[in-house]
């Protein structure tokens, strides 16, 4: 993070690079807080940015937004309504924990932003494009999570 945010503000003003580094920060963080002793095979994540091209990757193999929901929700019923949630409502996948903020300040700045991000977990993805989003089903199961952040 520190080595992005030393690109960032050597290449963009301070307002965008700390934006950036923060959603950045906070995605690449429920990473490792949600899947703690729960990777399903490979811990970590993959983190590419291309400060260039505007794009950042971010993807990992962990338990995915559906498994953590559930843990606090268990009457939800699959991925789309989990990843709705996450997006959407104040919740934490760590519970007991008052915590719950991360992805809707996530979608706050990417909405404030006019930043576009796609994120996908099981078999459900969010596009967040300006103050549009959407939410959606797809056939191919993403093991883990994954986000494509363009700025």
């Amino acid at each position: 993070m520190d080595h992005l945010l030393a690109d960032c503000l050597r290449q963009f003003d301070e307002n965008l690079s700390y934006l950036l580094t923060a959603v950045v920060g906070e995605i690449g963080n429920n990473s490792f807080d949600h899947n703690l002793g729960n990777w399903r095979d490979v811990a970590g994540i993959y983190f590419v940015a291309d400060l260039t091209a505007r794009k950042i990757l971010i993807s990992d193999r962990g338990q995915g937004i559906f498994a953590t929901i559930k843990r606090v929700r268990p009457e939800i019923k699959n991925d789309i309504e989990a990843i709705r949630i996450a997006f959407t409502e104040r919740i934490s996948g760590r519970a007991p924990e008052q915590r719950g903020n991360g992805l809707k300040f996530v979608k706050k700045i990417f909405e404030q932003q006019g930043w576009q991000l796609n994120f996908g977990s099981g078999q459900a993805v969010c596009h967040i494009e300006s103050e549009l989003t959407s939410f959606a089903n797809q056939k191919k199961e993403i093991r883990g999570i994954i986000a494509l952040i363009k700025f």
